[in-house]
């Protein structure tokens, strides 16, 4: 299954431009891979915002440069490191780091944040569309379904919808391959067409350090995924 990331050009316009949310992580460089080959213009975003897997960033810059992004953003947004507090794991190194899914995973509306400063973005360079690495197994994480993508679509429009209506902006899109039903496995395959072995530079860990831990629940997402896709996991895991 190939990801749906056609370009369309309205009002006359002569090129296309989309954002890409780029945390560094699998999902986000294949997300930024497939749109590189569709878009006259891919745009890359990575947020700081005190994470403890601070290697994503790295990770991000390195893709952003490989895929001869047009622009690539890293916005610090340190602060909401302090604001989430210990509720999440992704951000306190008081709790430990599940190998499964468990709500302490979840980060309070992190992609609302993403996408909104990411949209604004967008609005300001006349981007149609906004992309996310959200796909079909990202089930547990409500921010992530195609429900949700939705209505901060419609919101976000709304906010500029004076500007979309007399054509100063453009109507953004925000999409993601869980919109089309898109598998990590499907997404992974469609991105190593195109990264090849670069691929495994991709950052998942939840933790930072010299190798990926391999028992997080983001590794092991990963390490099943190229398993189910038939692809070689060629990561250096600690475990």
């Amino acid at each position: 299954m190939t990801a749906v990331v056609a370009a369309s050009k309205k009002d006359g316009d002569k090129r296309t431009a989309v954002v890409v949310v780029l945390s560094g992580g699998i999902d986000s460089a294949c997300v930024a891979a497939i749109h590189s080959r569709n878009y006259d213009e891919t745009y890359g975003i990575t947020f700081s915002y005190g994470q403890r897997a601070d290697r994503e960033v790295t990770a991000a810059k390195k893709f952003a440069e490989v895929l001869g992004l047009k622009q690539h953003k890293t916005v610090d947004i340190g602060f909401m490191r302090e604001l989430y507090g210990d509720t999440n794991v992704l951000t306190s190194t008081e709790r430990g780091l599940p190998g499964s899914f468990d709500y302490s995973i979840v980060v309070p509306i992190r992609n609302a944040v993403f996408l909104s400063i990411a949209t604004a973005w967008a609005f300001s360079i006349n981007a149609s569309r906004v992309a996310y690495g959200a796909h079909s197994g990202d089930t547990s994480y409500p921010d992530c379904r195609p429900s949700f993508a939705k209505k901060i679509e419609d919101a976000l429009n709304e906010g500029e919808i004076d500007g979309i209506t007399s054509g100063l902006r453009r109507r953004v899109e925000i999409w993601s391959p869980y919109n089309t039903g898109m598998s990590k496995e499907e997404l992974i395959i469609d991105g190593m067409r195109i990264l090849g072995d670069r691929i495994f530079d991709a950052w998942s860990c939840y933790a930072s350090g010299a190798r990926q831990c391999g028992k997080c629940e983001s590794c092991v997402n990963r390490r099943r995924s190229f398993k189910n896709a038939g692809i070689a996991d060629k990561t250096a895991y600690l475990a």
